[in-house]
């Protein structure tokens, strides 16, 4: 896992870079765990680190589909916000990756069809943001919960996502 995200020639493609990274060492966190471990609650948080991926991936696609492609149904409002960090049977690796990755296409599709970045959100009553200010809001929150994923995995075994990408 690089240290920098590579520089890209506009604000919209650097945006993107700096959300996939984020993914990235989000997939990193996970990567060689068990079940058992994606489930673990390794502080006094009630955090687990499956859980947490979860999160993220859910939490930015309704950000991206309802907010930014005024697609809400079903997405917002959030009718159960602790079903999102709430791991199902077969969470495992392997399918929280593949969401991982489903998102981050979804968010490049979405943003690559938005004209103008400074453009107000197009779902009814968030039009006060911008799709640049929800780009900036979920590159903030990512990254808050990166950290908090590399703090979980280096309980669970030492490792943090900057060893386990390289």
């Amino acid at each position: 896992m690089p240290v920098f995200v590579d520089p890209r020639p506009d604000e919209r493609g650097q945006l993107l870079a700096f959300l996939a990274g984020q993914c990235a060492s989000l997939r990193a966190t996970i990567a060689g765990l068990d079940a058992a471990q994606l489930r673990a609650r390794p502080t006094g948080s009630a955090m687990q680190l499956g859980a947490l991926v979860k999160h993220v991936a859910l939490d930015e696609r309704r950000w991206v589909v309802a907010a930014v492609g005024g697609r809400p149904e079903g997405l917002w409002p959030v009718e159960d916000p602790r079903a999102e960090w709430t791991l199902e049977e077969g969470d495992d690796v392997a399918s929280l990756g593949a969401l991982l990755d489903a998102v981050g296409e979804e968010t490049e599709r979405v943003v690559a069809a938005v004209e103008d970045l400074g453009a107000p959100c197009p779902m009814p009553g968030v039009g006060h943001w911008s799709v640049r200010w929800v780009l900036l809001h979920l590159l903030e929150e990512n990254a808050r919960h990166c950290g908090h994923a590399d703090l979980l995995r280096e309980q669970l075994d030492g490792a943090t996502a900057a060893q386990l990408g390289s």
